[in-house]
């Protein structure tokens, strides 16, 4: 508890910009040592130098002591509408980052711990479009993910990384997000968005999850970034890899004959369909292959188009959170190690809704109401 103290503590002085020796003056310490002491957790805090650190910072205590929240760890990259508001953000990371840290305390480690020795794309932000494209080609063949690589990206998250996959209902603002953690890594999603729109969103995060350490991606990232400057250029070289990594040209290339054969609005609608992908990105995809040119952009109306992958009575919305993360909370109630309120109140729930999750994932109640 002291390390965990103490790391919140010195996030705290350097968010409000204070140095050591600025803080300890506050707590009226003699001198900044024995804040350093406590900030290497070296050192306890005391119950009464508790409630001062909520006084000068204005915050709860658990902001300090709660082992269920992330604070000062963990960086989020958001995938979100333009112009949404940075609190929306704000409070749905404060929400997801409890879930997170749940999974991180009370996840069996023999079932979920991923390799030490985690999987990197060998990308910078000098890499071309191309580059990113091959990325997106080689991951797909070599996490084997099939023809239809969007039916099998989410499985091969969790056999090669170790992440955690969490289906949320964030503001219809928000499609989806990846946390990085030492330890963990995350991906979130809205599971209200289409199918195709999922799927993009999805590959987009993997990009990130594995080249966050050579180019951080932003806190907030838009659909539609602003032209110019590093951050679009990170996000260009997502896009370009997780087009390749969902649409491969190996897949794709026994249609490349029918280009010229069939309707293209009905040849696009029905192969993004079978790659559960929107058409619209399918288009882009041909072009970036070279099967497309602008003479063929100006024949084919996006309003003809299927814009969210398989028609609605075909798709299915995705289960709340996720099997592993219901498993983890389910445990972990049946072991005594989390209350059925504290879970409840974890998750935004009722009581009642608790059990419904269970039910949803077959799993028996550890509880009667």
């Amino acid at each position: 508890m002291s390390e965990l103290i103490g790391r919140r503590l010195k996030h705290a002085r350097e968010r409000r910009g204070l140095t050591q020796a600025q803080l300890a003056e506050r707590f009226g310490f003699k001198d900044r040592q024995t804040l350093a002491a406590i900030e290497a957790g070296q050192r306890k805090f005391t119950a009464e130098e508790l409630v001062r650190d909520t006084e000068i910072f204005e915050v709860d205590v658990d902001c300090f002591n709660d082992s269920l929240r992330l604070v000062g760890e963990g960086a989020f990259n958001w995938r979100a509408r333009k112009a949404t508001d940075e609190s929306v953000l704000r409070d749905f990371e404060e929400k997801a980052g409890r879930w997170i840290a749940a999974y991180r305390r009370y996840r069996n480690q023999d079932k979920t711990a991923p390799t030490t020795l985690k999987p990197r794309l060998p990308l910078t932000e000098r890499s071309t479009y191309e580059e990113a494209r091959a990325a997106g080609e080689a991951l797909a063949r070599e996490w084997n993910l099939g023809l239809i690589p969007a039916m099998h990206l989410e499985q091969r998250l969790r056999e090669k990384l170790g992440a955690l996959v969490l289906y949320v209902e964030p503001s219809a603002a928000i499609s989806g997000a990846a946390c990085l953690l030492p330890e963990l890594s995350a991906i979130l999603i809205n599971r209200r968005e289409p199918e195709g729109r999922r799927h993009y969103d999805l590959a987009h995060e993997t990009f990130h999850l594995l080249t966050w350490e050579q180019m951080p991606p932003a806190h907030a990232e838009s659909e539609t970034p602003p032209r110019g400057g590093k951050g679009q250029r990170v996000e260009q070289l997502a896009d370009n890899f997780a087009s390749a990594l969902l649409m491969p040209e190996t897949t794709l290339a026994p249609k490349r004959a029918a280009l010229d054969e069939t309707d293209i609005h009905a040849l696009l609608n029905e192969t993004a369909c079978e790659l559960r992908v929107t058409a619209v990105a399918l288009k882009w995809r041909l072009v970036q292959l070279g099967w497309l040119d602008r003479g063929d952009l100006l024949t084919i109306r996006d309003d003809k188009l299927r814009a969210n992958g398989r028609p609605a009575e075909e798709q299915s919305t995705p289960k709340l959170f996720s099997a592993e993360f219901v498993e983890c909370i389910n445990e972990a109630l049946f072991k005594g190690n989390l209350s059925a309120r504290r879970a409840a109140s974890l998750l935004g729930m009722t009581l009642h809704d608790l059990q419904d999750l269970f039910r949803d994932y077959g799993l028996p109640s550890p509880y009667e109401l």
